[in-house]
């Protein structure tokens, strides 16, 4: 099995990505059967955006913080942990924007698409599911749609719910809501279709970001799932994703 290794710049990825170099070589990502990214959950993401093209599944080694979507570093041979691991895949959200002057913006997103304010007044945002109006007006600091893997992220700080990664569905959760106050989003299938407008936009500016891209002066945004790419990420298996999901939901 042929490894291309990748790390993020802490002292502690670095070292980890030299010591399996030097015990299992470095191969180039185009004859790699899997791709390693060593680091924490925002390098795995920079690595799947990055490396999509190539069509190879990912096994992340944890060197961050919380790593939820990475392994942690074993004595046990890669071969045989890789060979055995659990699959998972990943389809991103594909967004388009346009601003307040027409000009229109496409980004995918692994993990979530979020709307913030970008002003000290509140963001006035009009919600549509698959076309139909669901919600006249959310005035909010934000709103965010998440895929389940990016769901024990961002979504769940702003109080949304953790979504098992093969449940196909998508977390809308409002960021700060203030009317309605008690309105705490909602799940969906991850084939809807999901648009917001932003009301007032030169008045009551707004921003949105998929993953790491973010694009100013937003007016409207339209999200789904993309059905032409996926990735695969590999766990393994003796610390099961399931056991992950489950623990993060009842950790205190």
């Amino acid at each position: 099995m042929k490894f291309f290794f990748n790390s993020s710049e802490s002292n502690e990825a670095l070292l980890a990505k030299k010591k399996l170099i030097d015990f299992y070589g470095q191969n180039n990502i185009d004859e790699a059967d899997v791709i390693i990214p060593i680091g924490g959950d925002g390098f795995l993401l920079k690595s799947l955006h990055d490396y999509k093209k190539f069509s190879k599944p990912f096994y992340g080694i944890n060197c961050g913080s919380i790593g939820f979507l990475m392994n942690a570093e074993s004595d046990e041979k890669l071969d045989k942990i890789i060979s055995s691991a659990q699959k998972i895949q990943l389809r991103p959200l594909s967004m388009r924007a346009t601003d307040n002057r027409g000009k229109s913006f496409e980004s995918i997103a692994f993990n979530e698409v979020s709307i913030m304010r970008q002003t000290h007044q509140a963001a006035k945002i009009s919600i549509k599911i698959n076309d139909i109006e669901r919600m006249k007006e959310l005035i909010c600091d934000g709103i965010l749609v998440s895929t389940a893997a990016g769901s024990t992220a961002y979504n769940l700080s702003a109080h949304g719910s953790i979504i098992p990664l093969d449940s196909n569905l998508l977390a809308l959760t409002p960021i700060s809501a203030f009317r309605p106050r008690r309105w705490r989003g909602a799940l969906l299938s991850e084939n809807t279709k999901i648009n917001f407008h932003v009301n007032d936009s030169k008045m009551r500016s707004s921003s949105v970001t998929a993953d790491h891209n973010e694009f100013r002066n937003i007016e409207k945004v339209e999200i789904m799932t993309t059905t032409n790419l996926a990735c695969n990420i590999l766990f393994d298996n003796n610390h099961s994703m399931e056991e992950r999901i489950l623990k993060e939901q009842f950790y205190s």
